[in-house]
């Protein structure tokens, strides 16, 4: 078959049916920049654990006179009971480095994070010492945490893995709608280019009636169509792709990272590698739509 003979093909068919192969190309942009947004979200999430998991400590909050509770009912923290904590810290292996922080630091570190209004009513006897444990596998926390957790003079235990793990399930909920939003997109897509592919068969049935009498192939009849749809997919791959591209230089680079430095972003490298995901995606969901299409339709 002659690639000239195709080309022609391809375009009048797609001239003939315009208004559709618009509408196919939206809905599988659309269905695509939803699958590119869960695939870049989920590796926000692996670069977000890469970079705060080896920074993971446990606080270990000690009692003053402000703090009540059950390990505070003698009061402030004594340096009897300091010791046995430290003792207990260093003899974990699960324990790589202590950290002990004065109540001067904590109000240090307290007047720089907040508003002087807010830290001038604050005194450094009312925040509380504290132990910053760094673990040598983040990921073996509990037995640090139930070590510790019930011992005199500490008033409370602060696991950040907890706390980012939350974040993380936050991320891992969004990644997974967008994912079943691009499912029923996905979906809408496929339906669409089958009406499509039937469409464009039907006005073209002429043409392939004739065909058919010179003993034209069921490959040969089927190709243009396929053709056609890979292409409206292809080009809905690449809107979707442009719009991933746009998210990352417009909204991550330019919006995200100045305002939140303390975190890491995912760069370009993740996004082209979701790049021809999307391109192989779109053109291959297309594809494979008409060609079950045409099998039902098209039979010679």
């Amino acid at each position: 078959m002659h690639v000239q003979y195709l080309a022609s093909e391809i375009g009048t068919g797609l001239r003939r049916n315009v208004t559709m192969t618009v509408a196919v190309v939206v809905t599988v942009a659309i269905s695509l920049a939803l699958f590119g947004a869960g695939l870049l979200i989920r590796a926000q999430a692996e670069t977000m654990k890469d970079f705060w998991y080896d920074k993971i400590e446990i606080s270990i909050f000690l009692c003053n006179e402000f703090v009540r509770g059950a390990t505070c009912a003698s009061g402030a923290v004594s340096d009897e009971q300091k010791d046995v904590i430290l003792g207990t810290l260093e003899d974990s292996p699960q324990v790589d480095e202590v950290f002990f922080e004065t109540q001067e630091q904590a109000y240090e570190l307290f007047r720089d994070r907040f508003v002087d209004s807010i830290a001038d009513n604050i005194t450094p006897d009312q925040l509380q010492e504290s132990y910053r444990v760094k673990l040598v596998n983040p990921e073996e926390f509990e037995g640090v945490v139930s070590a510790v957790s019930g011992l005199p003079g500490v008033a409370q235990v602060v696991d950040q893995r907890a706390l980012l793990d939350r974040f993380f399930r936050l991320l891992n909920g969004f990644q997974v709608a967008a994912l079943a939003i691009a499912a029923v997109q996905v979906f809408a897509a496929v339906l669409l280019i089958s009406n499509t592919i039937r469409v464009a068969a039907f006005s073209r049935r002429r043409e392939t009636g004739i065909m058919r009498l010179v003993g034209a192939s069921n490959w040969s009849i089927q190709l243009p169509f396929l053709l056609e749809a890979a292409i409206a997919g292809l080009i809905g791959g690449i809107l979707a792709s442009g719009v991933l591209i746009g998210f990352q230089a417009f909204f991550v680079e330019d919006i995200l990272e100045p305002a939140f430095r303390f975190t890491a972003w995912v760069g370009w490298a993740d996004v082209w590698q979701i790049v021809p995901i999307l391109l192989l995606t779109g053109t291959g969901i297309a594809a494979i739509a008409s060609f079950i299409t045409l099998r039902r339709y098209l039979r010679v």
